[in-house]
């Protein structure tokens, strides 16, 4: 599907050799090939078509440029990130970028960090920036040999601006009119160079305010395309009934009532439950909810969520199974120090509650299977489709829409919504096409979760006040132990993820130790904004917090004197610290706090300061945040602040009241009337302010969730001297100090 395109759908491509595109689609900006090998038959069929000059860039003949996006958008922008540097590097015009998703196709468009196709970890700029601007760079330089050799000039007097090609003497052209002679212009061989990126100092879009996003037209007038837009001929709605309990399995069941709904078809088993095909979405959820279902809970979690937090304290009372750093001597320091500080904390498992919940279309045939949906990872859904389908992964192909959010629940090791999906197109034997559709109280109850952890944490600080030792212990589920990517992820019984963010501790400390448990419980889990950062960062700036009150030091001077060797840190928590107004020692008036964080995660640095208010019934008002962050180069200005402004309110909301928790191991959790929202009301003023950087891109869809709850949880002992340790806050009310 492409996204606000004008090429004409049946302008045939260009080709070029595969061996041009790989040499920019792995490239990633080791070196230029100044042109392109094409395969003459290919350029033989251009004439009046599209030309493709890479993996990565489209030429219409009316000059439309088109970006091929290689990363899923969930709203996070990367067709605007994306397009921009192609933009710049082929100075072109803004007004002629277009975008389309790339196909499924790993040795094309994997993402660098991964080296798989798929996106997510904040990784979308930062493993394009190069590859991006070298696929900007080569069509550039084609397009103006072409002109060049009609022309007959040197390729250096020919300036583009705008995307348009003119020489001193006059002579003007653009893109559009040089595509197809651009498309047969042989590759010289040994002529690869360094890439002759544009100079940072005359970048017209890179790092500009006011660029229009990409997809704010689409998305306003309704054109983009989502899965529940698609309509295939013949389609039937798929609508699934699962097990209450995770684990649980169908022992049997009755659907006479189901095929009396009106627009019902067909009703089949497959391994995650009972589906109902119907022509319409509202016949299969009225059908679904007809069916009579009889479940085998012989295997099933059975647990509440009372039972598995006293198990998860239980586990860190007690010296980890694994050790994740062990720095100096932590227990033996801890026995001289002056003074010891010791914390325990609790966190719930999550939803990532997309706006969008999760839907998927599959038309399986004998010889393929053609999906469309907002595909997160395929290089994990393409194989696993194929192997549920006996077809080779080339059979299979996957077409990319736009997603409404995902926070991590797309890209699922299992594949699970998609596997379901391809199971029951494969239990009517491809009779006709299949949308699946969830409805967000299936996402919310038979979904999967940030997991919950228990964290306790003992830390000393010396005569001078700062902190000698810290011996941190977590227990929680693995994200990754039992998937197909466990063996690679967990090292040493150490799932990174459990203690990102506590393992490599900023601080200058200098004995600490940390240690895991990981503990078996039959809920899914899986990555969430910001994975494991959203739980250590908590427990890390609330007790770096408590030592420097314990020491009678300000928090942001305490901060910075351990932080005298991480300048990106130092430069981002002196950015918001300025700029919040905070004034060491200051005193706030009654019943107003203050609070302070600052953490890294996905290699961005970002400090926030929270302001709040406790109202007279002793609830928490958030009144501002000011955000400071340091992503390296910022590509977008408009989507870095849009970020770090969504990454605040769905860290707020989290904080405030989100949780997800489970009575005799059934979620009790529905819909955004028990698992709520951040509401408007409840969003506060948000400041975002950027670190000047020459660094490369790194991510920003993550890194502004971590800091929020550290620094509202500090706030409100500033305005309260209570300690906030245990999320959500839900209903507790809080006395001003």
């Amino acid at each position: 599907m492409t996204a606000h395109t004008k090429i004409p759908a049946a302008a045939k491509s260009v080709d070029l050799s595969r061996r041009g595109f790989l040499a920019v689609a792995g490239g990633a900006g080791l070196g230029l090939m100044v042109g392109l090998k094409v395969d003459p038959a290919a350029a033989q069929g251009a004439a009046g078509g599209v030309v493709q000059f890479n993996p990565f860039v489209k030429v219409a003949p009316d000059g439309a440029i088109t970006v091929v996006v290689k990363h899923l958008d969930m709203g996070q922008g990367p067709t605007t990130g994306l397009a921009t540097l192609i933009a710049e590097e082929m100075d072109a015009d803004w007004s002629q970028m277009r975008t389309e998703f790339a196909p499924a196709d790993g040795n094309l468009y994997a993402n660098l960090a991964f080296k798989a196709q798929g996106t997510g970890g904040s990784t979308a700029m930062a493993n394009s920036w190069e590859q991006y601007r070298t696929a900007g760079a080569t069509a550039r330089a084609v397009l103006v040999k072409a002109a060049a050799d009609k022309w007959q000039v040197a390729q250096g007097e020919i300036v583009v601006d705008k995307g348009v090609l003119t020489h001193p003497s006059g002579k003007r052209g653009t893109y559009g009119e040089f595509a197809e002679a651009a498309s047969k212009i042989p590759a010289p061989t040994g002529m690869a160079q360094e890439t002759p990126y544009k100079d940072v100092a005359k970048f017209k879009l890179i790092g500009k305010e006011g660029l229009h996003r990409i997809d704010n037209d689409p998305k306003t007038d309704g054109t983009a395309i989502y899965t529940q837009d698609v309509k295939l001929p013949g389609m039937l709605v798929a609508a699934v009934a699962h097990s209450p309990r995770f684990g649980g399995k169908v022992k049997s069941f009755d659907d006479a009532e189901a095929k009396k709904v009106k627009g019902v078809e067909r009703v089949v088993q497959i391994p995650s439950g009972v589906a109902v095909l119907a022509k319409s979405t509202w016949a299969a959820f009225k059908g679904r909810d007809a069916l009579k279902v009889e479940w085998d809970f012989s295997a099933a979690e059975s647990r509440g969520s009372d039972e598995l937090l006293a198990m998860a304290k239980d586990a860190v009372s007690k010296p980890g199974v694994a050790t994740a750093t062990n720095t100096g001597d932590a227990e033996g320091a801890l026995k001289g120090a002056a003074k010891v500080i010791e914390a325990d904390y609790a966190f719930p498992y999550l939803a990532h509650a997309p706006m969008e919940p999760l839907n998927c279309v599959v038309d399986l045939k004998k010889d393929r299977a053609h999906l469309i949906y907002a595909a997160q990872f395929q290089a994990i859904d393409q194989p696993t489709v194929a192997a549920l389908t006996g077809l080779k992964p080339e059979q299979v192909t996957i077409e990319t829409v736009w997603a409404g959010g995902s926070f991590g629940r797309r890209a699922v090791p299992s594949a699970d919504y998609v596997t379901e999906a391809v199971m029951i197109a494969k239990a009517i034997d491809g009779a006709a096409p299949v949308k699946l559709v969830w409805t967000r109280e299936d996402d919310t109850k038979a979904g999967y979760y940030r997991p919950f952890y228990a964290h306790k944490v003992r830390a000393a600080i010396g005569a001078d006040g700062m902190p000698i030792a810290w011996h941190h212990r977590v227990a929680g589920q693995s994200i990754f132990s039992g998937t197909a990517l466990e063996a690679m992820a967990v090292k040493d019984g150490v799932d990174e993820t459990s203690v990102e963010g506590a393992s490599n501790l900023a601080y200058a400390v200098p004995n600490l130790k940390v240690e895991l448990t990981t503990l078996k419980v039959g809920v899914p889990v899986l990555w969430w904004r910001s994975v494991g950062h959203t739980h250590t960062a908590h427990v890390v700036e609330t007790m770096i917090d408590e030592l420097a009150y314990a020491a009678g030091k300000d928090p942001v001077e305490y901060r910075l004197a351990l932080l005298k060797d991480k300048p990106r840190h130092t430069a981002a928590l002196k950015l918001a610290a300025e700029k919040s107004g905070w004034t060491a020692g200051a005193k706030l008036e009654k019943g107003k706090g203050r609070g302070v964080s600052v953490h890294e995660s996905f290699n961005t640095m970002v400090a926030q300061v929270v302001d709040v208010s406790i109202q007279k019934d002793g609830s928490i008002k958030v009144d501002r945040v000011v955000a400071a962050v340091d992503c390296g180069v910022v590509i977008n200005p408009d989507v870095v602040r849009a970020q770090i402004e969504g990454g605040v309110g769905f860290g707020l909301g989290a904080a405030l009241r989100n949780a997800i928790t489970l009575k005799e191991g059934e979620v009790e959790q529905a819909n955004f009337d028990t698992y709520e929202p951040l509401r408007i009301e409840d969003m506060p003023k948000v400041e975002v302010h950027m670190v000047k950087s020459e660094q490369k891109p790194s991510g920003v869809g993550e890194p502004g969730v971590p800091p929020l709850a550290p620094a509202l949880a500090n706030a409100i002992f500033s305005a309260t001297g209570e300690r906030v340790r245990d999320l959500p806050l839900g209903d507790r009310k809080f006395k001003s100090a």
